[in-house]
């Protein structure tokens, strides 16, 4: 075992135990012992925290012990950084540059933005972390006050890519290059490619290596919209989709318990969580139309099936929530495929590796 991962062992058994001071403790160790700050941020704390997803989604930590460890994990994040201003470190590399490190409005996974925001201001980047869930209209109000060379655009969840979408073409309209990353744009960046995105970085390094390479100013002459990046968009089945939402839901609900009458003895708790699920699907099926990519939704079906079935849950219950929603939306082509490919999906699917919160931009 290297030092790195002897190191982030002894992280995770601190962060799963709950214990911070023995984090902290094992965070200054390896720093007193040698080991330089983005080896430590890159190789022991992200690895952790990505081990922590992947524990939660196969059921071997409950989520108050997954929210506990990230919660120690950002506090670690916090302590690495106090002591480098504490040691006067702060400006021990020219400046290179400002930037802004951002996460797309409604994203809250933000420590994967944080781990990016600290490797920068390692590198001698002047770094504005805006942090979780930044509404685009602040973001652009913080653009035209500190005109950054980047923003870097974080996104974890797809189901934020129309509005990530919308914070890419509302900072380039300001003259600002956006560099996206994040699972949320895909493994290879695709959405950042299809969305305008100027760059796309896997992560933090990959965005260190962008940024050093230089990003050019956007035009700032022509005015574009949703429709000029995507045109499939036009048949306006995006929009109907997210308008109907609430009444889709609930007609589906009504709809699984005409058909299975076990789901009308359902608890008030049963009842709440079956609402919950029925619209992720919905929402994940309105990202796939807006980025028109059937992997989207069902990457997203054969992981969800993965996490019922480790939880003893019968997956036989989302393939029946496809079905009364592609009944409902039997009027819309490209929706009706989507829910067809993922019925076919699931009756095929393997188990899948469970996704992780990898670093990324």
């Amino acid at each position: 075992m290297n030092a790195s991962a002897a190191v982030a062992e002894q992280l995770w058994q601190a962060v799963t135990a709950g214990d911070e001071r023995t984090a902290a403790l094992t965070v200054r160790q390896a720093l007193q012992d040698g080991m330089d700050e983005e080896t430590l941020l890159l190789e022991v704390v992200a690895p952790v925290q990505t081990r922590v997803g992947t524990e939660w989604a196969a059921d071997r930590i409950t989520v108050a012990q997954e929210h506990a460890a990230t919660a120690i994990n950002e506090r670690v994040v916090a302590y690495m950084a106090h002591l480098r201003h504490q040691d006067g470190e702060t400006h021990r590399t020219a400046v290179r540059g400002r930037v802004t490190v951002s996460c797309v409005d409604g994203e809250w996974h933000a420590f994967p933005a944080r781990i990016v925001a600290e490797v920068l201001s390692l590198r001698g980047w002047r770094v504005d972390f805006l942090g979780a869930q930044t509404p685009t209209l602040h973001l652009v109000a913080h653009l035209h006050r500190s005109n950054p060379e980047a923003v870097l655009l974080s996104g974890s969840l797809p189901v934020r890519l129309p509005t990530a979408h919308a914070a890419i073409t509302a900072c380039q309209a300001v003259g600002v290059p956006v560099l996206a990353g994040g699972r949320a744009f895909g493994p290879d960046g695709r959405y950042a490619r299809s969305l305008r995105a100027d760059r796309w970085a896997a992560d933090a390094r990959g965005a260190v290596a962008v940024l050093e390479d230089g990003m050019t100013r956007p035009d700032t002459s022509a005015s574009r919209h949703a429709v000029d990046d995507l045109p499939h968009l036009t048949d306006q089945e995006y929009t109907m989709v997210v308008q109907s939402r609430p009444q889709l839901v609930k007609q589906a609900l009504i709809d699984l318990e005409s058909r299975f009458p076990a789901v009308r003895g359902y608890s008030d708790d049963q009842r709440e969580r079956t609402v919950e699920d029925l619209a992720h699907v919905v929402d994940f099926l309105a990202a796939a139309l807006y980025v028109d990519d059937a992997d989207l939704f069902t990457d997203f079906l054969t992981w969800t099936a993965h996490i019922l079935q480790v939880r003893n849950v019968p997956t036989d219950s989302l393939t029946a929530g496809l079905d009364v929603l592609g009944g409902r939306l039997y009027d819309f082509p490209r929706a009706s495929r989507l829910i067809s490919r993922g019925v076919t999906a699931l009756a095929a699917r393997s188990v899948p590796p469970v996704p992780g919160s990898g670093v990324a931009v």
